[in-house]
């Protein structure tokens, strides 16, 4: 009987004993913030490892996440500046900075934060129009953090970003802006092609323009080419006439001063004397045949004077 007692009191001495160790001991895990309390009130805030709590004084009273936290916050309508309903989704990225702030500054930070978005994204949205909200997304999301953040730091969280995940506006809105957007592409295309038109027209013109310009200086590289083919036969006939001139001049000195030596020879007088008779009678007889009128001085048959009248010319020329 005193053995059973005494292994009774044994065990239960071995569970008081495991339940005061696991009161005592308190392991806290990485990126995890415990805030303890010491009879009701705020103590401090234990960090991650082993720490030791004393038992039925002190209490783990909150536990929190350190992590990075997406957060959905609900889709909610909101109303826009042309009065266009438009059904907004995004996502909240928050974290905790101060464990004692966000366990005691809000009874609950993550509805707080979630409301707040929510209220805000209204407020935003509704000082933009339709067609804002699609393209100022980024202002958007940056106008939700910076008033998420500035109350947020009351309740120890440090709300990182907000992300707009959609905008769904009516269906008849979604009709208009389809056909909107149709008619846009149809006049970009048109303009793009009239665009393309007038560049082909201003290709051609240029390119007949460059023709023009070319064919003129061909012409006139043609005529320059021309004219000086003409400049140098000028000089080549003028150079021969030049030449020939010079030769005919030489040959007649030539022939000159051979007849003038063959003079000076015995029986030169008397050869010239004949040679003068003979061509006088020639060029009478060529006149007589020529024309049907003609005008003859008085002596025409006094041959013997008009070679005397020749031979004294020779003679004084000697």
């Amino acid at each position: 009987m005193e053995s059973s007692m005494s292994l009774q009191f044994v065990v239960a001495f071995a569970v008081i004993v495991v339940i005061f160790i696991s009161k005592t001991l308190k392991i806290v895990p990485q990126q995890q913030a415990w805030v303890r309390e010491r009879l009701g009130r705020f103590h401090d805030v234990l960090e991650p490892g082993l720490r030791i709590v004393v038992p039925f004084i002190d209490r783990v009273a909150y536990k929190h996440n350190l992590k990075e936290i997406p957060l959905d916050v609900p889709s909610q309508i909101c109303i826009t500046r042309d009065n266009t309903q438009l059904q907004v989704d995004g996502i909240l990225y928050f974290q905790v900075r101060d464990p004692k702030l966000a366990s005691y500054g809000a009874s609950d930070y993550v509805l707080a934060i979630t409301q707040l978005a929510q209220t805000t994204l209204r407020s935003v949205i509704g000082k933009l129009e339709l067609d804002k909200t699609f393209e100022e997304r980024e202002d958007i999301n940056r106008a939700v953090v910076l008033s998420l953040d500035e109350a947020a730091s009351n309740w120890g969280v440090k709300v990182l970003r907000y992300e707009i995940k959609d905008l769904t506006p009516p269906q008849e809105i979604l009709h208009s802006m389809q056909k909107q957007i149709t008619a846009e592409r149809e006049k970009r295309a048109l303009i793009a092609q009239s665009e393309g038109v007038k560049q082909q027209q201003i290709n051609l013109a240029s390119g007949q323009r460059e023709a023009a310009i070319q064919k003129s200086q061909g012409d006139m590289q043609a005529a320059i080419n021309q004219s000086e083919g003409e400049k140098q036969a000028a000089i080549n006939r003028a150079t021969g006439e030049a030449q020939a001139i010079r030769l005919v001049a030489h040959a007649t000195a030539e022939a000159v001063e051979t007849v003038g030596k063959s003079i000076e020879t015995g029986g030169g007088i008397e050869a010239v004397n004949l040679k003068v008779a003979e061509r006088y009678i020639d060029a009478f007889g060529k006149i007589a045949k020529e024309g049907n009128t003609m005008l003859l001085p008085g002596n025409v048959g006094d041959v013997a004077g008009v070679v005397a009248t020749a031979m004294n010319i020779v003679k004084a020329s000697k």
